[in-house]
């Protein structure tokens, strides 16, 4: 739902235009939104980076990343020969400001709006941010898409929010994180707040447990540099999986925009609960075996020891009423066994069982959320098996299954990018993350760090393509649950 005083952008900038991001999802993404008529075909789109490129050069570039990186389907030639033709490239430094004014100039007329999309270095924001302002590029119709990271920590993240405020307030800042794009994680809402038959349970008083999963089955793929510095926690955790957490556990907005959605998630975020001494682990992965391939170690990827961790698995807890007492599991990590992004709600168990009588044995219903590989929706359900028994009554757990990919096969399905170009053009902020967000996430985060840093906690080893270090599954099993798997 686009904020109705937002007005369309007629240009946008892409900084870091070269880079693997607009390669793999800009360049594909806009090509696709141009295509299917959803952005204005006089559009024009202007590329930044340090590469000395003409226009020319860079839409040839483009023209090869589409060709790598869209479907065969996709590719029309002469929609992309149309597409190409609104690309536009000025080469900049953005660490010196004189840099600006030519890009600026090459620009031109911005009275329409300009939308900037910012893929930079945590330490060029402040100047890129100082730059922008000074070539006449921050004005009153111009918006900022800031794309992760922002900063590393608390203070650097607040360092980097302060820069931009400066010149950019938050209604006009739109803060990437490419998860709220998936059609899927938009599907939880719907889920949630469109069916009357899940929202009555969505509670302590039906609900034992709750696990969000996000697992690779990729190494470091050539972020060694930023991955050892950063490790699983702040890659991951601190933006994604608490944003699904966010999604899954806050109250029914009034209304489906900006302000409301943001207004619950962030109440969400406030209400976590430090985590508790032995209630999180980190792991490093070892030598294995993914896919039946052999894989090296974290030490053989990066060239030297280290202590970063590349898993994570902790418990937390939401300190409110409809949450209280429930467990919260959460686990990412590199060079596990599957591929696999999940919301698993375990429910309790019936009060009493009619059937035990008769030797008929209950499972407690569970709701499964896949958002990759695979896109569905699972409830697990008992049912009898069918027979004429005349002693034992035989049950068994069943799926009800609701694949997202079969059931809209007739859809254009939409990468997380294609969304968030086209919300950041229009200038809805809905899926978009707010400063006071990034930083109760922090806050919680550092928190965790502290207490690995005060407790000495170390990296426990786990074999690639392995589900983790051991001490994963004793966080679950102490509690009487299960990681699924």
């Amino acid at each position: 739902m686009t904020d109705e005083t937002a007005e369309r952008s007629s240009t946008l900038l892409l900084f870091g235009a070269t880079g693997d991001l607009a390669k793999r999802m800009l360049l594909p993404s806009l090509y696709a939104l141009y295509a299917d008529g959803l952005i204005a075909p006089d559009l024009r789109i202007f590329g930044t980076a340090r590469s000395a490129l003409s226009d020319d050069e860079y839409r040839d570039f483009a023209r090869q990343a589409l060709d790598e990186f869209l479907p065969t389907d996709r590719k029309t030639p002469a929609a992309i020969a149309d597409f190409l033709n609104r690309l536009y490239y000025q080469p900049l430094d953005a660490s010196v400001v004189d840099g600006f004014g030519p890009l600026a100039a090459k620009i031109g007329d911005i009275s329409g709006g300009l939308s900037i999309f910012l893929s930079t270095a945590p330490s060029l924001f402040e100047p890129t941010i100082k730059g922008l302002q000074q070539a006449g590029l921050a004005c009153a119709n111009v918006r900022i898409g800031l794309e992760k990271p922002l900063g590393n920590d608390l203070a650097s993240s607040a360092q980097i929010n302060d820069a931009v405020a400066r010149v950019f307030p938050e209604d006009r800042t739109f803060r990437i994180d490419h998860y709220l794009g998936k059609e899927t994680v938009q599907n939880l809402m719907a889920l949630r707040f469109a069916n009357m038959l899940f929202e009555p349970l969505w509670n302590a008083n039906a609900i034992e447990h709750v696990q969000i999963t996000v697992s690779e089955t990729v190494g470091l793929e050539g972020r060694a540099a930023f991955y050892d510095g950063t490790g699983a926690l702040r890659d991951m955790l601190q933006n994604h999986m608490l944003q699904l957490l966010a999604l899954t556990a806050m109250e029914p907005p009034a209304n489906f925009d900006s302000t409301a959605i943001r207004d619950e998630k962030v109440k969400v975020l406030r209400a976590l609960r430090p985590v508790a001494d032995g209630d999180s682990m980190r792991g490093q992965y070892g030598d294995g075996a993914v896919n039946s391939q052999p894989v090296g170690s974290y030490a053989n990827d990066l060239g030297e020891a280290s202590d970063t961790e590349t898993f994570v698995a902790l418990k937390a807890y939401i300190d409110n009423w409809r949450w209280h007492g429930v467990p919260f599991y959460l686990r990412t990590g590199k060079r596990l066994a599957e591929r696999r992004s999940e919301i698993v709600i375990q429910f309790k168990t019936v009060p009493h069982n009619i059937f035990d009588p008769r030797g008929g044995k209950l499972e407690a219903n569970q709701l499964i959320i896949r958002l990759q590989p695979e896109e569905y929706v699972r409830l697990m359900v008992m049912a009898k098996e069918p027979g004429l028994e005349r002693g034992d009554v035989r049950l068994r757990e069943v799926p009800l299954d609701l694949s997202l990919t079969t059931a809209f096969a007739g859809s254009q399905r939409r990468i997380a990018y294609e969304r968030l170009l086209l919300d950041l053009i229009e200038g809805d902020q809905t899926l978009f993350v707010r400063r006071d967000e990034v930083e109760a996430q922090w806050k919680w985060v550092d928190a965790i760090r502290e207490v690995w840093k005060k407790n000495k906690v170390g990296a426990k080893p786990y074999a690639s393509g392995s589900w983790g270090p051991s001490a994963a599954i004793a966080l679950t099993e102490r509690d009487g649950a299960s990681w699924h798997e």
